[in-house]
């Protein structure tokens, strides 16, 4: 049996840890090695006696158990989850928070109900304006010294597409308790922290929702000493990792295989591009093309070298609304959103 690798530990309490990404192949990502992500320790409760009430500004409240959410009409989307501060530690100058790399972000099969099917039997009122969900993960803020469950909210229009959905399996199996089981919300197209686990319940308001995750949490501040021009966080940036070679490897004269993974929350990746000299040359990579909505694409890009050296080997993504990866990451303080254009450096001896 060969060598596997294991999730990179990032804090233990609560349990913060990346998905090696550097060694995953292919589109999906075993729980195992699927990243975790937690802002207070795992929630304890009875999963056997768990319901999930929809209510607030809906016509007909209504408390779904798990039986009457798995017999309704259900949906499969292959998903890229990546948690907004992916890459924080490439951030310069530093950024305050958990030290991510490349590994924050991971992808599978979600298997549930649209939450439009759910809401088709409780109806909305026409003052509706966004759904709460509320995670049974708590714990107390250090900012306020108050505790919350974590809770976000999303616009009708997002909570409404059909591919937004209460996810009850993770391939083909039901979802890991360390996922979100026995319910975990889906956001395709969204950072994870859109994604909320462990449902305890969904509420439908009026106004603008202000949760500490949602609007303190989560929002972009490009100044460093003040809130001026802040917004939140939502749509995963166009992005691309390098998976191989490793950083700093040392690689021998010879044919060497590039390859890594591109993606974007809006649009699709059409095209992504190798620079072997610092940027100032860009040749294209081979890129297999994914039939899915919301995948990550893998390419390669076969590299022959002669000559001995240090190599900066650069890659840079273009998706089909003509956006490619900036040279430098739009810095904010609390460090969200980093999608620079992926850099390695490797030596040939």
């Amino acid at each position: 049996m060969g060598i596997k690798p294991y999730l990179i530990t990032k804090s233990l309490t609560p349990e913060n840890q990346e998905t090696p990404i550097n060694f995953i192949k292919g589109d999906i990502v075993n729980y195992k090695l699927f990243y975790r992500r937690n802002h207070f320790s795992y929630p304890n409760f009875l999963t056997s006696f768990y319901f999930l009430p929809i209510e607030g500004l809906v016509r007909f409240p209504k408390v779904f158990s798990l039986q009457e959410i798995r017999v309704l009409p259900s949906k499969t989307v292959k998903v890229i989850l990546e948690c907004a501060g992916n890459k924080r530690e490439l951030f310069n100058p530093k950024v305050f928070g958990e030290q991510w790399g490349k590994g924050a972000i991971s992808q599978g099969k979600w298997k549930g109900t649209p939450l439009s099917a759910l809401l088709q039997y409780t109806g909305l009122l026409e003052t509706a304006k966004e759904i709460v969900f509320e995670g049974y993960d708590f714990g107390e803020r250090t900012d306020t010294n108050q505790q919350y469950h974590f809770s976000r909210s999303l616009p009708l229009e997002i909570a409404l597409h059909p591919d937004t959905i209460i996810a009850y399996e993770y391939n083909d199996q039901p979802i890991p308790f360390k996922h979100g089981y026995p319910l975990r919300l889906i956001v395709p197209g969204w950072y994870a922290m859109a994604s909320v686990k462990w449902i305890k319940k969904i509420t439908v308001i009026d106004h603008e929702f202000t949760g500490p995750f949602q609007a303190i949490d989560y929002v972009y501040y490009p100044n460093r000493d003040s809130d001026i021009g802040k917004i939140p966080v939502t749509t995963i940036n166009l992005n691309s990792t390098i998976q191989k070679p490793l950083n700093l490897q040392v690689l021998n004269t010879g044919n060497h295989t590039i390859e890594g993974i591109a993606w974007t929350g809006r649009g699709k990746v059409l095209k992504v591009e190798i620079s072997l000299d610092g940027g100032r040359t860009w040749e294209a990579a081979k890129i297999f093309l994914s039939t899915e909505n919301y995948s990550w694409v893998r390419w390669i890009y076969e590299w022959q070298v002669t000559e001995k050296g240090e190599y900066m080997i650069i890659s840079k993504a273009i998706d089909s609304e003509g956006r490619m990866q900036p040279n430098e990451p739009i810095w904010n303080r609390k460090g969200y959103g980093y999608n620079a254009i992926d850099k390695i450096e490797v030596k040939v001896e």
